[in-house]
């Protein structure tokens, strides 16, 4: 059997929060890096351009918002992306310069809402797709809007069939299902969760698909923040607000790149995707090991505008 083989890495750096434009010249020179490095395939953290939140309450308790958590919206509005907008073809042109694919964690705008996207990009300077966040957790749903099944997308790539679930929804079992439904192989995890809990989850995720798991989780201190930002964690400038803990599992279960932590640092492994073909020898839960007979799950996967202009109108009456 001919060994189909990727270098992939999981890039594991900070955000410049409210600073989209850094923040983007960032992400390009770390793309340019691992074109340096021959890296195929680069998964980027949740959040990556526009910023991950963290300590923010935006001003809100139950029944009242302050004007000053309305005024940090707006900065983090403007701090957001549109999809496709000039941030996403730079940050294609610098895979296409590298030659790599990458999975990474976006703002996105869209009129007055934002969502947390994760763009999948090609080599050959395409965005392939995006995925929106379906379920923000606890208070991202303050600042954050629903993704719906129009964008649960898993790819062709010369790599693998590649896909990406954000942090937490990792833990929504029937949307990992449908990532298994269409045969995923290289599972991209962007999260901000930097917990030791993170990396049983990430195993627990590659033995069930039986795919390879990528999950990228930012660094980030306090004083990346802006000066005034009103942090609930704490205001010290040296503080880790998010310690990392990226990791690269392989489709049994086995750790191929463990998390490190409280640095900046661009992790990488060669991945065999016959690998996978061996793990589905004994488990294929949308195979072998599936009981529809018992069992089903069904996806829309269309768009759910809450306006549709152009409908056809109702019957008349008889």
């Amino acid at each position: 059997m001919s060994s189909r083989r990727v270098r992939a890495a999981v890039v594991q750096a900070g955000a410049c929060p409210f600073d989209t434009a850094a923040t983007v010249d960032k992400a390009v020179s770390l793309i340019r890096r691992c074109g340096e490095r021959g890296i195929e395939l680069a998964v980027f953290p949740e959040a990556f351009v526009g910023g991950y939140p963290k300590g923010i309450t935006f001003g809100a308790v139950v029944g009242a918002r302050r004007p000053e958590g309305r005024d940090w919206f707006a900065r983090y509005h403007a701090a957001a992306i549109e999809v496709p907008g000039p941030e996403t073809a730079a940050l294609a042109e610098a895979c296409a310069a590298a030659r790599l694919h990458a999975v990474i964690g976006v703002i996105e705008r869209d009129g007055g809402t934002l969502y947390c996207t994760a763009l999948i990009l090609g080599a050959d300077g395409t965005l392939l797709a995006k995925h929106r966040k379906l379920m923000p957790t606890a208070a991202e749903r303050l600042v954050w809007g629903y993704g719906d099944g129009s964008t649960l997308p898993v790819v062709d790539t010369p790599h693998g069939r590649l896909g990406a679930v954000i942090c937490w929804e990792n833990y929504m079992p029937m949307l990992r299902m449908a990532m298994y439904a269409q045969q995923v192989q290289i599972y991209a995890a962007p999260t901000a969760d930097d917990r030791e809990t993170w990396l049983p989850s990430m195993r627990m995720i590659a033995l069930e698909g039986r795919c390879f798991v990528l999950s990228a989780c930012q660094v980030v201190r306090r004083d990346a923040y802006p000066a005034d930002y009103p942090c609930e964690l704490g205001n010290d400038p040296a503080q880790l607000l998010m310690r990392g803990g990226s990791c690269i599992v392989g489709p049994l279960g086995d750790v191929r790149v463990a998390p490190q932590f409280d640095a900046e640092a661009i992790l990488e492994a060669e991945l065999d995707l016959d690998d996978i073909v061996r793990g589905k020898y004994d488990f294929d839960v949308v195979g072998h090991y599936a009981r529809p007979d018992i069992f089903r799950l069904e996806v829309c996967d269309a768009a759910r505008p809450p306006v549709a202009f152009g409908a056809a109108p109702p019957a008349p009456p008889r």
